[in-house]
Parts: structure tokens; C-alpha cells; sequence
């Protein structure tokens, strides 16, 4: 009998959009957990939901190990994750369901579940782990599963219902400090090979993921982190570099992703990292995320050499009226100049945009396409402004949400509380910008190879018929997109006109 079978309730066939992407990565976060129990000496399995085809698999696994304990361990190393998507909140709920059934306890532990114990309590898990949980599932692992007698009260880190019914919080777990004294991710719990054939077969090439630090300083005031906090601690290079040999050897990916959400913050981190990287033979074409006043003249090479192929910023808008009430501490013109440095290093730069928040204009949303023309990324990823609990944000807009306070997948684009523009606004803005984006990079590689035919490949043939689609769909979609502004905007001024109206009638009327 299994002690404990860890999964997680991120399903990429649940998103459309992610599965036709076909870019999976494994529950990181999962497979630390994994190497804590082990540590403890408890036995464990993994349910991949990444590439399950749904949460009847789950009810196999539960089957097939028995486990003591079954713990939806998400992973907060995936933004996809962190995004509290309502489609898997609701194939949770079912898995909870399925271990009830069969006398089997569940805990959660994720992002949703921290910001919202009471919803997962209430279908049956046993307890919610809040924050970082590796130290806090293996103590209760080991109290549940009968090698420790340790109640639940005695556990910090922990949310769960009292016999009464009400609910109980014990002290927060303090955040781990020395990362390098984790076990590194339980990688021979994951079919490797399976995610090596569907990147390979895809895309050409096999990426894997990795992380190498947790938290963010950074006072953004939409962003979320409930689970890592407002802090930065990071592995080390020697540590990181060892693991990425490791990894080399063991699986031989192509690629490496790294889910940090600021890469190599720590002043001379990425220069040593680079060093090591070539000196142990480690170098792996890498993709990270950086913020882009952390690229300067002797970063940007430095990631060259340590083989950086991609680097996303965190740009969200081109108008400084509204980073700064982002509170992005950023500015335009660092965005264009950390785009210049990398480009000119024959890196990759994505940009991911942010449209709908509070107070932006049409200019703004100009400006935000204006810079992406002059920067020419190499890719975007649009979305519009999200609240999620325990942001500034989202406590701003509070009194606006409606029922629907998470989105349904990653694809949904909802406003959910009164943005300057309406979903349907937005969601042609992102069909539009898209469509430019990618004829602009079409025609831009076509023009290159133009002059020698010889050198045409079958994507080139793709490329032009994908710049023709393009082509002839834009016009449309911007022609929808003016009639939604012109439509929202006769709207707006209408409903000016009759607020104006009711306080002139009941100045009359007092009158």
C-alpha cells in the first residue's frame, strides 16, 4: 500500500487553448513535495494531471495504489496554476469526491485552496495546507498516515474544520530559507518519455522545467502570491547548475524552462551562473522571466553564454500613466532598452500585455500597441487585468465583482468587475493585436528569405499561408473592434447624460 498519492488538478485537455499549444510541463511543485515524503520515508506515487484525459484517471490511480492519504499538491511554480481557473477548481472538487468515496482523506494545498479553504473544507478535504507546503505535508503526512501521532492543531501552516464545524487556522509556516537543502523534484515519478514524444512531435524539440528561486519582492499591486509571498529566496548558482547537469545527463532535454518569476534578481546571480554553466559543459538552451530594468550590458551577454534562448518580460503596457498605477516601479523606455540589449545578443524577447485596468484609456491601449511595433518581440501573450485575493487590486475593485470572480480557463478574457471597456471589447482587442502581431512576424521572416528560394523550408510555405489568413481577416476584426468602441462609447456618454438628467430632476423636485 502507497502512503500517500500526490496529484494535482491542472488538467491541460480542460484549457483549449494550452492543449492545442501542446507544451506541457510536470507539476514542479509535486515532485519537490515527493522528495520531502520520501525524505521522511514514506512511500509515494504520482497522478500526473497534465496529461491525464481526465479526472477518471484520478479514480484509477486510487484504485490501483490505496493510498493512506491523497493530497492535491498544485503546482505554484505554473502560472496556469496560480490563475485559480474555475475548471479546476470544479475537477478538485471531483477528486475530492472520488477519494471520499473510497475512505480515503484529502488535503489541498495551492493557491485557490489558500485563498479559499472554506470551499475545499466544505466538499470533504481534510485540511488545506496555506502557503508553502512541503514542511507542512510532510508532518501531517506522517500524522495521518500513523507514523506520527502529531494532531492536527500542533501543525503550523494548516487550515481545517473543528469537530464543531467551525473553522481553525494554526500558525503560519515560515517560508524555507536555504533552498539548496531541498531534495531536488522526484523526476522517476513522471513519464518522461511521454512528454519527450508530444514536445517533440509538436514542436521539434523537448523542454523540461525547472525553478531556481521562489517569491517576488516586487509591489505590483494586481499580482498574487499566496502561496510563495512577497519575498525572494534564491537557490544558488553552483546548486542550480548541478541540478541542469543532472537533468542533462539523466533525461537530455533540448530545452529548459525556468517558472521563476523573476530570474537571476540577485546581483552578480546570472554572471556566475554562466560561468559555472560553461565551465561543468551545462549549458542548455534556456527560456526565464525577468523584469526588464534587471537587463543591463553585462547581464544580457552573460545570458547569451549561459544559453538563454528567451526572455519574458513582464511589460504589460506601454503607457507610463498606467504602470504606474500598477505600481510596476518600471518604465517604457527600460522595456525598450532591455529589448535592445537582448536582441542585439540574439536572444528572444516575449512581452506579456496586460489590457482593462482601472483608468486606461484608448490612448493608453495605442500607446501599448505603439511599443510593441517599435520593441518587435519575438512573441506577446495578451491578457486583461485579473483580480485575485490578496492584492490591492482586487480589494479596489471588490464591490464591483460579480458572482463569476474566476475565470473558466486560461482563454476566458472576462472583466469581471466595471473595466473601461467590456469583455466582448476586449476580447476582439486580443483577436486584433494578435492578428497584426503575427502578420508583422510573418511577412518580417518572408522578407528575409524572399531573395533566395533556394533557402525556402515547408514552414516558409506555412508562414506565407498564415500571413495570408492574416491579411485577410484583420481588416474584419478591426472593423468589428472600432463598432464595439464606438457602440461602448455612445453607451458611456448616454449613461453620463442620464445620471446628469436624475440630478437636475431631484434638484427640481427639492426645488
Amino acid at each position: 500500500m502507497t502512503d500517500v498519492l500526490l496529484g494535482q488538478a491542472y488538467y491541460l485537455r480542460f484549457d483549449p487553448k494550452l492543449w492545442d499549444a501542446r507544451q506541457p510541463y510536470a507539476p514542479l511543485g509535486a515532485l519537490y513535495a515527493a522528495s520531502c515524503l520520501r525524505e521522511r520515508g514514506l512511500r509515494v506515487a504520482l497522478f500526473d494531471a497534465m496529461l491525464a484525459a481526465s479526472e477518471s484517471e484520478w479514480d484509477a490511480a486510487l484504485d490501483r495504489v490505496r493510498p493512506k492519504l491523497a493530497v492535491l499538491y498544485e503546482d505554484s511554480f505554473n502560472y496556469l496554476s496560480k490563475m485559480c481557473l474555475l475548471r479546476m477548481r470544479q475537477a478538485a472538487f471531483t477528486m475530492i469526491d472520488a477519494a471520499r468515496a473510497r475512505g480515503c482523506p484529502v488535503v489541498v494545498a495551492g493557491s485557490d485552496a489558500t485563498d479559499h479553504p472554506d470551499l475545499y473544507l466544505a466538499r470533504g478535504a481534510l485540511a488545506v495546507i496555506a502557503g508553502e507546503g512541503e514542511q507542512t505535508l510532510t508532518e501531517l503526512a506522517a500524522a495521518v498516515t500513523r507514523a506520527s501521532r502529531a494532531p492536527l492543531e500542533s501543525i503550523h501552516g494548516l487550515v481545517f474544520r473543528r469537530p464543531d464545524g467551525s473553522l481553525a487556522r494554526t500558525p503560519a509556516r515560515a517560508f524555507a530559507r536555504d533552498l539548496d537543502s531541498l531534495p531536488l523534484p522526484a523526476w522517476d515519478l513522471v513519464d518522461v518519455d511521454r512528454y519527450r514524444r508530444i514536445w517533440r512531435e509538436r514542436h521539434g524539440y523537448f523542454s523540461m522545467n525547472a525553478v531556481t528561486t521562489r517569491g517576488c519582492p516586487y509591489s505590483c499591486n494586481w499580482c498574487a502570491r499566496p502561496v510563495h509571498g512577497q519575498r525572494y529566496t534564491s537557490r544558488s548558482p553552483e546548486h542550480v547548475v548541478s541540478e541542469i547537469a543532472w537533468l542533462k545527463r539523466t533525461c537530455a532535454p533540448d530545452h529548459v524552462a525556468f517558472a521563476d518569476d523573476i530570474f537571476g534578481l540577485k546581483p552578480g546571480w546570472i554572471e556566475r551562473f554562466a560561468q559555472l554553466s560553461v565551465e561543468s559543459g551545462a549549458v542548455v538552451p534556456f527560456k526565464c522571466l525577468m523584469r526588464a530594468d534587471l537587463v543591463d550590458e553585462r547581464v544580457a551577454p552573460a545570458l547569451r553564454a549561459a544559453g538563454c534562448r528567451t526572455v519574458w518580460i513582464g511589460a504589460e503596457s506601454g503607457s507610463q500613466s498606467v504602470l504606474d498605477a500598477m505600481d510596476k516601479g518600471l518604465r517604457v523606455e527600460q522595456i525598450e532598452r532591455a529589448t535592445r540589449l537582448l536582441h542585439a545578443e540574439g536572444i528572444e524577447v516575449g512581452f506579456f500585455l496586460q489590457f482593462g485596468y482601472p483608468g486606461e484609456s484608448r490612448e493608453d491601449i495605442r500607446k501599448t500597441i505603439a511599443m510593441v511595433r517599435r520593441c518587435r518581440p519575438d512573441d506577446i501573450g495578451i491578457s486583461v487585468s485579473y483580480p485575485l485575493p490578496g492584492t490591492k487590486f482586487y480589494e479596489r475593485v471588490r464591490a464591483e465583482l460579480s458572482a463569476k470572480q474566476n475565470w473558466d480557463d486560461s482563454a476566458d478574457l472576462a472583466m469581471m468587475y466595471r473595466g473601461p471597456y467590456s469583455t466582448g471589447f476586449y476580447r476582439a482587442l486580443h483577436r486584433v493585436v494578435h492578428a497584426e502581431f503575427r502578420l508583422r512576424r510573418a511577412l518580417d521572416e518572408l522578407r528575409r528569405v524572399a531573395a533566395r528560394p533556394a533557402r525556402w523550408r515547408h514552414r516558409h510555405v506555412r508562414l506565407a499561408a498564415s500571413a495570408l489568413a492574416h491579411a485577410s481577416t484583420l481588416p474584419i476584426a478591426r472593423t468589428r473592434l472600432a463598432r464595439l468602441e464606438r457602440s461602448e462609447r455612445a453607451g458611456r456618454q448616454s449613461s453620463v447624460m442620464g445620471d446628469q438628467l436624475s440630478v437636475v430632476s431631484r434638484q427640481s423636485s427639492v426645488s
